[in-house]
């Protein structure tokens, strides 16, 4: 498998995981929230990842959600499932469920907390790709996993069977620029900035989209790189500076959230977009009433 082996680009975000205010998985709030991403024109749907709480999910919740995902989006739309674990057991069973539902491929993190080496990075991914005919999305999160994966590190992982694509997640922006040089024709590369850096990446050097978080502007994220691939740059400058508003507004360079946590700004902005974002599962804490208003304010800001 290489790049050419899978349709993924423009707008994927990493959608939230509707809970109960009990706790409880709501699959038909997941179902409506699926429907709307789908009408607001999203590229793709990442289930169970970060922003969809993996952490908290069992491994029969996120098979349903992949099912349910698979058959909502009906083959209009990549579906990818988050397939990050500790330990290469985890990860194959998961990728075996996002196989057997019919979804494009998985996004896998190295394993958390664990801050293994690169030997044992390459060996996790290695037996994963062996286990499970499934194309592979490279996930580099810094912040989740404690280890960056470097150019010469993402090099050798995209030569692995079933990796087709990265998303790089790195604060540093200069190893994102050579990963993008060294990798784009190989894989599919993912985190372009929506701005006029990210307009210069895309038409001087590649790149193939961003795996956001959320999907909160609704058309406005997938327009950004449909206005770019159509020449218009002023379309896209105007969609993008939106999803900067957002951006600078909730989250740090890191990609961390500046108050509260991440899935529980986007699933609070959602609930006020009338979308059912659903809410957030312990150990994670529903946002503050200063921290609904610090979203609230930004929704406002944008007319939203």
């Amino acid at each position: 498998m290489n790049r050419d082996s899978v349709d993924w680009s423009g707008y994927l975000p990493a959608v939230t995981t509707p809970f109960t205010e009990d706790g409880e998985l709501d699959l038909a709030a997941w179902r409506e929230q699926l429907d709307w991403l789908l009408a607001e024109r999203m590229d793709g749907i990442i289930v169970a990842g970060t922003t969809g709480e993996w952490f908290s999910l069992s491994e029969p919740e996120r098979a349903e959600l992949f099912r349910t995902a698979a058959d909502q989006a009906a083959g209009r739309v990549p579906v990818l499932g988050g397939a990050t674990a500790y330990t290469p057991g985890e990860a194959i069973r998961h990728a075996t469920a996002a196989r057997a539902a019919g979804l494009s491929g998985v996004l896998l993190t190295p394993p958390p907390y664990l801050v293994p080496s690169r030997r044992e990075i390459v060996a996790f991914y290695r037996t994963v790709s062996a286990a499970v005919d499934i194309p592979i999305c490279v996930y580099n999160w810094p912040r989740g996993t404690g280890v960056d994966l470097d150019v010469a590190l993402l090099t050798e992982l995209a030569g692995i069977d079933t990796v087709v694509a990265v998303k790089n997640s790195t604060p540093d922006f200069g190893s994102f620029v050579r990963g993008l040089i060294a990798l784009g024709e190989r894989v599919r590369y993912f985190g372009i900035p929506t701005n006029d850096t990210g307009i210069a990446l895309l038409t001087k050097l590649g790149g193939d989209g961003l795996m956001g978080a959320g999907g909160v502007l609704g058309a406005d994220h997938p327009g950004f790189f449909r206005a770019v691939a159509a020449g218009d740059l002023d379309t896209a400058r105007q969609l993008g500076a939106r999803d900067r508003v957002l951006m600078d507004a909730w989250f740090g360079a890191d990609y961390g959230a500046r108050f509260g946590n991440a899935p529980a700004i986007l699933k609070y902005a959602l609930r006020r977009r009338g979308v059912p974002g659903g809410h957030v599962r312990p150990p994670l804490l529903p946002l503050t009433a200063d921290e609904q208003k610090r979203v609230a304010d930004t929704l406002d800001s944008l007319g939203l």
